[in-house]
């Protein structure tokens, strides 16, 4: 397709989803009723599997792929998609369970894979009811939205703490995306969208259940972790948990998908806010992770506490300038120093030695640009120092056995012989360090107002 008619496309469902949000914005008590017809729109089908090919994944239990819708014919596919949801006729496949390690303990975290057509479905509906859901969304939500990160809300840790509410509730929702009712999350969508083929479509996305070991499992629970819609859904529930805040929390909730902090001024107002938290969430049949639940005070030579892959602890600056000066600092925590380190280990180990070592470096300059891409906003530089020694070494003893060598061998080609390190990149001087009410993206701070 020329890039022109593909852009004109997107640019059309840029314009739904901009009079959608507008409308849903305009009227906070209108409910949508013509939406289904939009799902099976070219252009938004289209721009749907545009998404599921971007974001690569495995094949479902038809077990096809990527590779073989292209070779089947995207526009055959597509085509077929639209006619099967224009009649009425189609029918979602159970997704595929696999386990995965939960990074930082032992534990294996349920992973579904819904079968490519069903993704691209997910992501056609995704498109259209986004929008809606958006303009009903609080400040205290960051996690899975449009032009909102992981890092505008660790700004709010770092402005809360500077303004004194430095006693912190650390949690996050028990099995939050398995957990969740069908029936109250339809309840919470038919809020906004009352189009009654729309609402068959998502409860048989819902239903479709998930194969594991060879067995179809259907529940009355759960928006399964790997589906395309399933943030979003998480979103819209936990929404209600959000509302409810406004009236009956106490302190500043700030929550990404189902991980959040609730910032305080003092530990009885910590207290009042777990207790507050606990309640919400068993109202709305969800409950906190005994585990992960504890109240943190924020102090200068105190404990600290993880969140969003960062450890935050209050420290007091070291130069002569700054030493009256106390803060909130972050650095990767370190469960994320593991996991670095873990997979520089598996881009070096021994049964890839066949490989090129300039196959290897690209490799691990795409990890390190990455991680550092992420961790860069915070007091990292320590820490930055560290995962490029192991990285240099990592390579150096790769290159050495290559050659057949002792290790020095590999550090004399990588670190001397070579001007560039024979092409790795280093992290070291690419920290910014974060500062109160100066987000990280150097914008004026367009939450700060609702903060107050």
């Amino acid at each position: 397709m020329p890039a022109m008619a593909m852009t004109t496309k997107q640019d059309r469902v840029r314009e739904l989803q901009r009079a959608l949000y507008r409308a849903a914005k305009a009227d906070p008590g209108r409910r949508f009723h013509a939406l289904y017809d939009k799902v099976y729109r070219r252009d938004v089908l289209e721009r749907a599997w545009g998404q599921v090919r971007a974001n690569r994944g495995a094949a479902g239990i038809d077990r096809i792929t990527l590779v073989e819708v292209e070779r089947y014919g995207v526009a055959r596919l597509l085509d077929e998609l639209a006619a099967e949801l224009r009649a009425g006729s189609y029918r979602p496949l159970p997704a595929r369970r696999v386990f995965i390690p939960k990074p930082g303990s032992g534990e294996q975290r349920p992973l579904s894979i819904p079968a490519v057509r069903d993704r691209i479905v997910q992501a056609a509906l995704k498109t259209v009811i986004e929008p809606i859901f958006e303009a009903d969304m609080l400040e205290c939500s960051f996690g899975f939205r449009p032009r909102r990160s992981t890092h505008d809300a660790l700004q709010v840790l770092v402005d809360e703490a500077w303004q004194g509410r430095r006693w912190v509730v650390e949690s996050d929702i028990a099995n939050c995306f398995e957990a969740i009712p069908h029936d109250r999350l339809m309840a919470a969508v038919e809020e906004r969208i009352v189009d009654r083929h729309l609402l068959k479509l998502l409860r048989a996305l819902l239903r479709a259940g998930v194969m594991e070991q060879g067995a179809v499992r259907h529940s009355v629970i759960g928006t399964p972790q790997g589906g395309v819609v399933s943030p979003l859904l998480c979103n819209v529930y936990l929404h209600r948990l959000d509302r409810q805040w406004q009236t009956r929390g106490r302190g500043m909730l700030v929550r990404y998908a189902d991980d959040l902090v609730v910032l305080c001024r003092s530990r009885r107002e910590a207290e009042d806010a777990l207790r507050a938290l606990t309640v919400i969430l068993a109202e709305l049949g969800l409950e906190l992770r005994q585990a992960k639940t504890r109240i943190v005070q924020l102090r200068e030579g105190g404990e600290g506490l993880d969140f969003l892959g960062f450890h935050h602890r209050y420290l007091r600056g070291r130069t002569r300038q700054s030493r009256h000066v106390t803060f909130l600092a972050r650095w990767p925590s370190r469960q994320a120093m593991q996991r670095a380190r873990d997979r520089i280990r598996e881009l070096t180990e021994r049964k890839r030695l066949s490989r090129p070592v300039e196959e290897i470096v690209q490799e691990l300059n795409r990890f390190l640009r990455g991680w550092g891409g992420y961790f860069r906003y915070g007091n990292s530089a320590r820490h930055f120092d560290q995962i490029s020694t192991y990285a240099l070494k990592r390579l150096a003893s790769f290159v050495a056995k290559r050659h057949g060598h002792a290790p020095g061998y590999g550090m004399s080609v990588v670190a001397y012989r070579s001007t560039n390190r024979i092409g790795l990149i280093s992290l070291n001087g690419t920290v910014v360090a974060p500062r109160p009410f100066k987000p990280w993206t150097g914008k004026p701070n367009a939450g700060g107002e609702g903060r107050r």
